[in-house]
């Protein structure tokens, strides 16, 4: 039965559609419409085709993911052969190449077409008629495997082209590949699921294309980039330069490089090589090279081929960014933050453009999963500036080395090093004392929201700890304008003013000096709950942690935390010292229960006429309110001043009472006034 007419218009005006989204959102990054509109045009076109199966299609878009199992692959024959290239490695390299080229061609300078060799696969798409009717690889050159099937499920491979300059036959050849985004994400399913990891984007892409069910494929979201043409039949392709012959597949929605440009002369060939190669580790797809074609057709015609590459092209290789090597020892280093991380020591070797010497192995974890082990034969990866890393063990038949265990003690000062729950890091709870967190450990405690040292900045704590005048943030009380005065950029006056601030810092809060230790975990909120619950330093650090889960907000991790840390020997001194040189006013106790705030939670936006949101924020603190970042249904008041947004008119749709700064004075008095009442009687 004849389809009907309108239904016909219909399906070949859906196809026409999600082809061109299909355009826009693979090849573009440029999307017009939600998936959901793009899933209800997909499903609406696959029910029409199946009421109206004499309507199908083999350029349908639904026919992308529609092919059963396979059990081989068929040969496929290339009817114009699909060469490799010559590889260049050094600038001496290329320039044989251009003068070759010129001495061939008559030309003094020589313009050629450029762009990234992708790291991926060489594939053919025959067209006929507009139709794709075939995908292979290039296998030996002479003959590839028929994978039209896989092909298919690229996504950014059109399946039908039309147009007035479509030849009869058009054999359209690129890469296939898999971006690192992708790459990084089927690693982490397979991570997930406990499956073998692949080793990069182009092993992973291989194995997507030789699967036997293309519904593998689909899963595995290759992408596709032409760089030329083999056989055309019943019709021309432009014929003058390689890159209006690239513009033309452009035109047609073939995808391809936006790296590609014309150069001029070895100048330009080595200048464009660098470029790329500096962006390299920020392209969106691994390259290992880029390569060289002569523009002009009619030249590439004069240089010809010699044995199984062209004469007129040439693929620039960047070095190596995997190598083999051997691990020497596996050593423990320690951050900034305490945080350990495990090292390998490697032999030698020339990977990324360096001479490679050290790799990191992240963490534990990581140890486990690639099994690496002192004297293992492995794989180093180097790319652009990212740090050497071991990317696998390369198997070997003779014994190995014990497995590496991370230590629990700090190899720096001795302390423990633990591991939280949930965390994949090892840490130096030794904040204070740790001579490998002693700049990050002054810094903090010197900060505004700590103890406020103005002029304590990273310049000056790193002459301190360099020249081994400050080792804790209790040294720095015994410092003198006179010690101070001989260090770089460092005048009498601006000496006097650092010592001043330090002298001011002597008067705090309980609060600021819990915070300015460094707790992990504790941050200013977490602080102010805890000066408030203890009233003093001593019975929050002899707290178990069951008491200090008592304390609003801090659960089990924190609760240890806070213990791990005041149980470290070292720390212990180091706050013994503080105790001589930083005093806050004792408060009595106040437990969540019994500040007049306690359970209230504001929310403040907008500027307040006189007071600055940090003090509104500490005067609500004080009193056991609570100031949350968002407007929900558990928002008490919503505190507005000028230019309020969204919060206010979130405020205004649930009917949560609004107050100005007056309206919050006005709230807080009487409960300051309840709080002394209940100071006194204690």
């Amino acid at each position: 039965m004849p389809v009907p007419p309108d239904v016909l218009a219909e399906i070949e005006d859906l196809r026409r559609n999600l082809e061109h989204h299909n355009y826009r959102y693979y090849v573009l990054s440029a999307p017009e419409i939600p998936d959901a509109e793009f899933d209800r045009l997909f499903l609406r076109l696959q029910w029409l085709e199946s009421e109206h199966p004499e309507a199908a299609s083999p350029d349908s878009p639904t026919q992308r993911v529609g092919g059963s199992a396979v059990e081989a692959f068929p040969p496929a024959p290339h009817a114009v052969p699909m060469l490799s290239l010559n590889n260049a490695f050094t600038d001496a390299d290329v320039e044989a190449f251009d003068r070759r080229v010129r001495e061939t061609t008559g030309a003094e300078t020589v313009e050629y077409a450029v762009e990234p060799k992708f790291d991926g696969l060489a594939i053919s798409l025959t067209y006929r008629a507009g139709v794709l009717v075939r995908g292979a690889t290039r296998g030996d050159g002479a003959t590839g495997e028929d994978v039209t099937g896989n092909l298919r499920t690229v996504r950014s491979i059109p399946l039908g082209r039309d147009g007035p300059r479509l030849p009869d036959v058009l054999e359209v050849r690129g890469e296939v590949l898999m971006t690192k985004r992708e790459f990084d994400r089927l690693n982490a399913e397979q991570r997930t699921r406990n499956d073998k990891l692949f080793v990069n984007p182009r092993n992973a892409a291989a194995g997507a294309l030789r699967q036997l069910d293309p519904r593998i494929t689909a899963s595995r979201k290759l992408s596709f980039y032409a760089y030329g043409i083999g056989q055309v039949e019943g019709g021309a392709a432009p014929s003058e330069r390689h890159s209006g012959l690239m513009d033309w597949l452009q035109e047609l929605r073939f995808p391809v490089s936006d790296e590609r440009r014309v150069v001029s002369g070895m100048e330009g060939l080595l200048g464009y090589y660098r470029a790329i190669g500096e962006r390299r580790a920020s392209l969106p797809f691994e390259i290992d090279g880029v390569v060289y074609k002569v523009d002009e057709l009619r030249k590439q015609e004069m240089l010809g081929y010699v044995s199984r590459a062209p004469r007129f092209a040439i693929a620039h290789k960047y070095p190596p960014e995997e190598e083999l090597t051997e691990v020497l020892d596996i050593e423990v280093q320690v951050g900034r933050t305490g945080a350990l991380t495990p090292v390998a020591r490697l032999k030698p070797v020339f990977v990324g453009g360096v001479t490679v010497t050290n790799a990191t192995l992240h963490n534990e974890d990581e140890i486990r999963r690639k099994d690496i082990r002192v004297g293992d034969r492995v794989i180093v990866r180097r790319a652009g500036d990212v740090i050497p890393e071991v990317v696998r063990v390369v198997p070997s038949d003779g014994t190995r080395g014990e497995e590496f265990h991370l230590p629990h003690r700090c190899p720096i000062c001795g302390s423990d090093a633990v591991r939280e729950e949930g965390e994949a890091v090892r840490r130096c709870v030794a904040g204070l004392f740790c001579p490998a967190q002693r700049k990050q450990a002054l810094l903090h405690f010197a900060q505004r929201r700590a103890l406020d040292i103005e002029g304590l900045g990273e310049r000056l704590v790193d002459q301190l700890v360099d020249r081994d005048m400050v080792r804790t943030p209790a040294d720095l009380y015994r410092l003198g304008a006179a010690d101070l005065a001989g260090l770089d950029r460092m005048g009498e006056r601006s000496a006097a003013n650092i010592v001043a601030g330090i002298g001011k810092s002597r008067n705090t809060t309980l609060a600021r000096f819990v915070y300015a230790l460094g707790i992990r975990n504790v941050g200013e909120a977490t602080a102010r709950d805890l000066a408030r619950h203890f009233g003093d330093l001593p019975p929050l650090r002899s707290a178990t942690t069951d008491e200090l889960m008592r304390v609003p907000d801090v659960g089990p991790i924190v609760a240890q935390s806070i213990a791990d840390f005041f149980a470290q020997p070292h720390n212990a001194e180091v706050i013994d010292a503080l105790k001589d040189e930083v005093r806050w006013p004792i408060q009595p106790p106040v437990t969540a229960s019994g500040a007049p705030l306690a359970g209230v939670t504001f929310v403040l936006t907008g500027t307040l006429p006189n007071l600055t949101r940090d003090e509104a924020k500490q005067k609500i603190e004080a009193l056991g309110g609570k100031v949350a970042g968002s407007v929900s249904a558990k928002t008490r008041y919503v505190v507005a001043g000028s230019d309020a947004g969204s919060k206010l008119e979130k405020a205004q749709a649930l009917g949560i009472e609004i107050l100005d700064e007056a309206g919050l004075l006005e709230l807080l008095e009487p409960c300051v006034s309840a709080e002394h009442k209940a100071k006194e009687k204690e």
